[in-house]
């Protein structure tokens, strides 16, 4: 059974919200497309949604960030190294996983609960910092790489990668906001890179079509984006508003006690 329209554009607002606030977008839609099947496993396979909707806040970030984009392509080049520096681990790390069938694990609400927790603490961890005040152009190779690393590990369900890239860019002398740009702007090789690859897999197995059992309608997944980009322009100025506050370590009050609530309803149920 296909995710219906409704469920699409329920799953497309979880996705703009959370993207971007540091609650983990993938582990809120794992454990909502588990409250939608229901134990049924012939459910349209939400990894595909999931990176369509990916799609649609990417281009909130292209949106929301342009004038420093433009910047990177004319004054601020020295910025493009480090940027790919920091892109790499996540690059080899989801190739390696895709290649290996080992990124099935990755839909698993249990582990999406395990690792909420772990996203509280860490932005709990980056709050005992004030952050510096450096910029993205004064950023070390060192740095960029440890950042980049800290997005690779991001890739597991309920491990909120603008949470962890941002807690690493602040703890490493970063200014808040510094470290949400930066955070972002290496977000985007990324998150392109993995919509391509997928739209290109499920393109050859036949996934999208107008109906057909077992598969996904364009037009929804159209809407799906859509929505996510919308909701998640709004969630990404509110993200920065919040950094410039001093307020980034309060949703470790919602990551962990929701965390542990998806820990105890897979083991119960």
């Amino acid at each position: 059974m296909e995710l219906s329209l409704t469920e699409i554009i329920v799953l497309a607002i979880v996705q703009g919200v959370t993207e971007f606030l540091p609650v983990s977008s993938s582990g809120h839609l794992v454990v909502v497309a588990a409250l939608f099947a229901d134990g049924d496993t012939d459910k349209f396979d939400v990894g595909a949604v999931n990176i369509c909707l990916h799609g649609g806040t990417l281009i909130s970030i292209i949106v929301f960030y342009w004038q420093r984009l433009w910047k990177l392509l004319s004054t601020d080049r020295e910025l493009i190294l480090p940027l790919g520096i920091a892109t790499v681990p996540a690059v080899v790390i989801g190739l390696g996983m895709k290649l290996t069938g080992v990124d099935a694990l990755l839909s698993s609400p249990l582990l999406a609960g395990c690792m909420l927790p772990v996203t509280g603490l860490i932005l709990i961890w980056a709050s005992r910092h004030a952050g510096g005040q450096d910029e993205c152009r004064n950023l070390s190779y060192k740095y960029a790489a440890l950042i980049g690393f800290s997005q690779a590990l991001a890739i597991l369900p309920g491990l909120s990668r603008s949470g962890t890239t941002i807690s690493t860019g602040i703890r490493l002398g970063l200014a808040p906001t510094a470290a949400a740009t930066f955070s972002f702007l290496m977000a985007i090789p990324v998150i392109g890179g993995a919509c391509l690859l997928e739209i290109i897999s499920l393109a050859k197995e036949g996934a999208f079509s107008s109906g057909a059992s077992g598969t996904i309608s364009l037009v929804h997944l159209g809407i799906g984006a859509a929505v996510a980009y919308t909701v998640g322009l709004v969630s990404l100025w509110l993200l920065v508003r919040w950094l410039e506050r001093g307020r980034f370590q309060y949703f470790a009050g919602w990551c962990i006690p929701v965390g542990i609530g998806v820990i105890i309803w897979q083991l119960v149920k």
